[in-house]
């Protein structure tokens, strides 16, 4: 019988950890906005880079740690589920409080890249269909994903001047200032996913679910609050290319990355019953790009957004109920 007082000791814990993801949230975006603004920098690099980079930082810590114990199902699980948490539920319910438009490298550019790293991920982890070897994500494909990364920080670059800043008439603070909020804004996050990662790690052990199934669905929203916070708040504020930039950019993080750097510290073992939540990853990214490319305006509209939730609402009662 599960400890109901550690249960609830760890859900305040968790409540405090959402306060500092939320709080983290809106100074992150408030800060990075502002230095885009000053520096001719467009809000969808920005978001591609310095906000996904900060709002990964949960995931990148939960598997780091989970990776030198040995928990390769919340190594896997919490990528794949993060970024299917990111692609179906903050697009979905940032869509819902605002329709989405974006620039159009994003849906020409990022958005396909995205995809090609979840089609890269499921060559390097299925061995043993491709070679008959064990289905292992092993250094030297830690080292190729990483290379991808390199590649993808290279774009980025070569993307700063090329999209349109954006212009505003909000009063300038001083870079310190913004430079501040930015550092407290990453330290928020990473504080409050940690303590909420953890707190939500106890509450499932303590109720009996499995490592692969924590990684998938408890770790993987706890580490994607950040995500969900940050493109939410941009969403309210309009900063449409924050919105979905941060989704985007973190999905490709996650992947080149994170799973790079997992797999750098211990070869990782894959389980094939994740191939399913891959093809859910790929899947949901092909709509995401025909849903813009189709409008002609570079938009997801709030039915598409409702799309999205009610798919990944109906796969993760299938998910549960296949145990």
């Amino acid at each position: 019988m599960p400890n109901f007082q550690d249960v609830i000791t760890d859900l305040l814990f968790m409540a405090g950890g959402l306060a500092l993801l939320i709080f983290g949230a809106d100074w992150l975006v408030s800060g990075a906005s502002a230095i885009a603004r000053k520096l001719n920098v467009s809000d969808l690099a920005i978001g591609l880079t310095i906000v996904s980079f900060g709002t990964s930082a949960p995931e990148l810590v939960v598997n780091t740690f989970a990776s030198y114990n040995g928990n390769d199902g919340i190594v896997f699980g919490n990528v794949i589920g993060s970024n299917n948490f990111n692609l179906f539920v903050i697009l979905g319910i940032a869509g819902l409080i605002i329709p989405l438009r974006v620039a159009a490298s994003t849906v020409w550019r990022e958005i396909p890249l995205s995809f090609l790293a979840a089609i890269i991920l499921w060559f390097l982890v299925n061995d043993s269909l491709l070679m008959g070897d064990n289905n292992t994500l092993s250094r030297v494909d830690g080292l190729i994903l990483l290379l991808f990364f390199m590649l993808f920080l290279w774009y980025v670059y070569k993307q700063l001047g090329s999209e349109i800043p954006m212009h505003t008439t909000q009063k300038q603070r001083p870079v310190y200032v913004l430079v501040g909020l930015v550092l407290a804004g990453l330290a928020g996050l990473v504080a409050g996913g940690r303590i909420v990662v953890n707190s939500a790690v106890s509450i499932a052990t303590d109720l009996g679910m499995s490592e692969k199934t924590i990684g998938l669905t408890i770790v993987a929203a706890g580490t994607s609050l950040p995500e969900l916070a940050t493109s939410v708040v941009a969403a309210i504020k309009k900063n449409n290319d924050i919105a979905v930039g941060n989704v985007v950019g973190s999905n490709i993080f996650n992947i080149f990355f994170i799973l790079a750097a997992s797999a750098l510290i211990k070869p990782v073992s894959f389980d094939p019953t994740l191939n399913t939540d891959l093809y859910l990853l790929m899947s949901g990214t092909a709509l995401l790009f025909v849903a813009m490319f189709l409008s002609g305006r570079k938009k997801l509209d709030r039915w598409e957004a409702a799309l999205l939730l009610i798919i990944f609402v109906s796969y993760t009662w299938w998910m549960l109920g296949r145990g």
